[in-house]
């Protein structure tokens, strides 16, 4: 029998919690959550990159950035990288600030943004304690790459058409969402897919049995702010 090599289990892990919700009618949705080892996190940015490709996120908008963080005097000098997709706060700021409920949690667990009622007016960046939210001006990556606008990712499960279109997510308030359209296709966020350093874990935080519900109990398991109050849907290790 052929060895299966850590990420194929993550995976097979992952696709089983969500058929298991699929087939039980008496079960629970799938809490979604992501864990992320600083231990093991390089910083190579390949999660920054797969992301903007993943979501076709036009200039200014990057839904996954890596924080780099220096402590020491050269020639010993110790980095820390401290990956930042959105929270999916379980308490969101943003959504509390919204004057048109454009913000709001989902049953899995996202907080997500309803596109066609954003009016844009950008509260919910300043009350977001992480810096997770970017507004889109419209940009577009036309000039660089010939026919990159052509295609938009189907966020949150919706077709969205050419960039620049009626439909086009544009003068918007815009963030990570756990690559939704890929959890509807049974695949993982792009960013726990191509992870190097296999420093992401993403699954179901209310089954026990999963891999990120036992690491979220961990004693190395922290969240960003926590003071805040905000209830992080990432956790991160020590």
């Amino acid at each position: 029998m052929k060895k299966l090599t850590r990420r194929e289990l993550l995976r097979n892990n992952f696709i089983s919690t969500a058929h298991a919700a699929e087939k039980d009618e008496t079960s629970k949705e799938p809490k979604w959550a992501m864990v992320i080892d600083l231990a093991k996190c390089i910083g190579c940015d390949t999660c920054t990159v797969a992301c903007k490709s993943e979501n076709r996120t036009p200039p200014g908008v990057t839904y996954n950035v890596v924080l780099t963080e220096e402590k020491g005097n050269y020639p010993n000098v110790k980095a820390t990288h401290v990956p930042r997709p959105c929270m999916q706060c379980d308490r969101p700021p943003c959504a509390q600030v919204c004057p048109v409920k454009a913000t709001y949690k989902m049953t899995n667990g996202i907080t997500a943004i309803d596109y066609d009622r954003c009016i844009g007016c950008r509260y919910c960046i300043v009350a977001c304690p992480y810096g997770a939210r970017y507004f889109d001006f419209g940009g577009t990556y036309e000039q660089e790459m010939l026919a990159y606008d052509e295609v938009q990712a189907p966020e949150y499960g919706t077709q969205r058409g050419k960039r620049g279109s009626k439909n086009s997510p544009t003068s918007v308030t815009r963030k990570c969402h756990f690559c939704y359209h890929r959890l509807l296709r049974d695949e993982e966020p792009a960013c726990v897919e191509v992870c190097l350093g296999d420093a992401r874990y993403f699954g179901d935080l209310s089954n026990p049995n999963s891999i990120v519900s036992k690491l979220a109990k961990s004693p190395r398991a922290f969240y960003l702010k926590e003071e805040m109050g905000t209830h992080p849907r990432v956790i991160y290790l020590k």
